[in-house]
C-alpha cells in the first residue's frame, strides 16, 4: 500500500492512498502555523483506525443478520505530553442501534476486528488500547449516515 502527502501552502497539505486516489486535505491549527482548515494529522489516524474496526464490526454484524438501526464508532486518544505525542491510550466506543440485538454476538464481532482483523489496530500495538459497546434503542437512532459530497 502507497500513499502520498503534498504540500499546498503554510501547514495545509493533501494526501491520498494512490490506490483510492481519492484526497484527504490536512492542516494544522493556528498556533501551530496553520489555518485550522481541514483534519489534522493524528485526528486522520483515529479515524483510519475508526474505519477500520467499523468496516469489520459492521460487516460481521451484518453477516450475522442482527437487526441493526444505527453504528457509529467514537474514539477518545489520549497523548504523551511530550514530543513526539503519540497517542498513549485509545478508547474506542462502539454505538449501536436496534431492539432485540444480541450483545454477546456484538461483542463477538469486536473481538474479532480488534484480535484478528482490523489492521489498524494491529499497527498500534504498543498503545494502550480499551473499547466499550453501547446498545441504544431503534428509535434512539441518529439520522442517515451521510451521504458522499454531504458535509456533517
Amino acid at each position: 500500500m502507497k500513499a502520498e502527502v503534498r504540500h499546498l501552502e503554510g501547514m495545509t497539505f493533501l494526501g491520498r492512498g494512490l490506490e483510492s486516489s481519492c484526497w484527504v486535505p490536512l492542516d494544522a491549527p493556528a498556533e501551530k502555523g496553520g489555518a485550522g482548515s481541514a483534519t489534522r494529522p493524528m485526528e486522520l489516524l483515529l479515524i483510519g483506525l475508526g474505519g477500520c474496526t467499523g468496516m469489520d464490526v459492521y460487516g460481521i454484524l451484518r453477516k450475522m443478520r442482527l437487526p441493526l438501526a444505527g453504528f457509529r464508532v467514537e474514539l477518545e486518544g489520549d497523548r504523551a505530553e511530550e514530543h513526539p505525542r503519540g497517542f498513549e491510550k485509545i478508547t474506542v466506543i462502539y454505538h449501536v442501534w436496534g431492539d432485540g440485538l444480541d450483545e454477546d454476538k456484538v461483542a463477538e464481532a469486536v473481538r474479532l476486528s480488534e484480535e484478528k482483523y482490523c489492521g489498524a489496530k494491529a499497527s498500534l500495538s504498543a498503545v494502550e488500547f480499551s473499547s466499550r459497546i453501547e446498545i441504544h434503542p431503534a428509535d434512539e437512532a441518529p439520522n442517515a449516515p451521510l451521504k458522499r459530497g454531504s458535509r456533517a
